[in-house]
C-alpha cells in the first residue's frame, strides 16, 4: 500500500504541474501587466520559499518530504501538507475544516448503500420476476439513470414542501461556530438525510441488481438443490451458503465505493452547500493551487487503498476458499 500511494503521488503531483503555469506564476503575470512590482516580489519570495522555482522532480520531493527544501525536510512525511495560496493559509487547516463533515457524511451514505442494497438484492433474486423484483428493477434503473445533481434539486424542492427537510447547508445557521451539543447533532443529522440519499441512490442501486444477478446464479447451482432435497430450512438454504457466495463481489466494491462516494459528491455539494471538501478540490483545481489539490486527491487515494485493504480482509472471511496458504 505504501509504495502504491507513493507511485500515485507522483502521478498526481506531475498530472496537476501538466497545465502551463500555477497560482503564483500567474499571479506574477497579471500584476505585471498591472505594474504591481510589491505584489511580484512577494509572489517570488513565496515559490523560492517553497522551492516552485526548483525543476519538477525537486518539487515533488520537496512536497513528498524527501528532498531538502529551504526550511530543510519538511514535507508530507513530516506532517507537513503545503500552503493555499489562494486562501492564503494551511492546506492542514483549509482540509480540517470540510474533512470531519466529509467523513461523517460517507460514512453515513455507505451504511446507508448497504442496509438498502442488501435486503433489496436478496429480495429481489428470491422472489424473481415478481411485482417485487420488478419494482426493486424500477427504482436500480432510476437511481442509476438519474444524475446526482437533478436529483439534489428535486429532492431539495419537494422534500422541504412536503416535509420541511432543511435545503442544503451542514446545520441549521444558529449552530455554526456553536459548541456540540445534542440540539447541534440533530440538526446535523437532519440535514445529512437528503444528501445520504442523493449521493447513495446510485450505488445502492448498482449493488442491488449485482446482488441480485450473483445471488440467482448461486441459487441455480445443484448444491442448493441438493440442500433443499435434503430437507434444509428455507432460511439456512438461502443464508448459509447462496449468500455467502453471493456477498464476494458485494463486499469488493468496498474498495471503489469509498472514492466514488467523495469525487461523486463534488456537484450534490456545489448544489447543496454541503461543507465537504468536494468545492475547495474543485476551486483548488480551477485555481492551479497545486499543494492543496494534491494533498486532497492523495486523501482520496488513500481512502481507495483503504477500501481495497478492507474489501481484501472482509473476503478472506467471508470466503475461506481465497484465503492465501504456504
Amino acid at each position: 500500500m505504501l509504495g502504491t500511494l507513493i507511485v500515485i503521488a507522483a502521478l498526481i503531483f506531475f498530472i496537476i504541474n501538466l497545465p502551463p503555469g500555477d497560482y503564483l506564476s500567474n499571479q506574477i503575470a497579471e500584476l505585471r501587466a498591472s505594474g504591481q512590482e510589491s505584489g511580484v516580489a512577494q509572489a517570488e519570495f513565496l515559490m523560492r520559499e517553497y522551492a516552485l522555482d526548483r525543476p519538477l522532480l525537486e518539487q515533488f520531493g520537496v512536497w513528498m518530504g524527501i528532498w531538502p527544501g529551504p526550511d530543510g525536510f519538511s514535507g508530507l512525511l513530516q506532517g507537513d501538507f503545503g500552503h493555499s495560496f489562494e486562501l492564503d493559509r494551511p492546506v492542514a487547516e483549509v482540509v480540517a475544516e470540510g474533512m470531519a463533515f466529509t467523513i461523517g457524511l460517507n460514512l453515513a451514505v455507505v451504511l446507508f448503500v448497504y442496509v438498502t442494497a442488501l435486503p433489496l438484492g436478496v429480495i429481489s433474486a428470491v422472489k424473481a420476476n415478481s411485482w417485487i423484483d420488478r419494482l426493486a428493477a424500477f427504482i436500480g434503473y432510476v437511481g442509476l439513470a438519474t444524475p446526482n445533481f437533478l436529483l439534489a434539486l428535486v429532492l431539495m424542492y419537494y422534500g422541504n414542501k412536503a416535509v420541511g427537510l432543511p435545503i442544503g447547508g451542514g446545520m441549521a445557521s444558529e449552530f455554526i461556530d456553536e459548541p456540540m451539543s445534542l440540539a447541534k447533532l440533530g440538526s446535523i443529522l437532519l440535514h445529512l438525510i437528503a444528501p445520504v440519499i442523493v449521493i447513495g441512490t446510485a450505488g445502492m442501486a448498482a449493488m442491488s441488481r449485482r446482488l441480485r444477478a450473483n445471488l440467482l446464479d448461486e441459487l441455480g447451482k445443484p448444491y442448493v438443490q441438493t440442500a433443499r432435497a435434503k430437507g434444509a430450512p428455507p432460511t439456512q438454504a438461502l443464508i448459509r451458503y447462496p449468500l455467502r457466495m453471493a456477498l464476494n463481489p458485494f463486499v469488493a466494491d468496498i474498495g471503489n465505493l469509498l472514492p466514488q462516494l467523495v469525487s461523486g459528491s463534488v456537484l450534490v455539494s456545489v448544489v447543496m452547500s454541503l461543507p465537504t471538501i468536494g468545492p475547495v478540490l474543485l476551486a483548488a483545481l480551477k485555481s492551479q493551487d497545486i499543494f492543496l489539490a494534491g494533498f486532497i486527491l492523495l486523501f482520496v487515494s488513500a481512502l481507495t487503498l483503504v477500501g481495497m485493504l478492507v474489501s481484501d480482509l472482509l473476503l478472506a472471511l467471508l470466503d475461506p476458499r481465497i484465503r492465501l496458504a504456504r
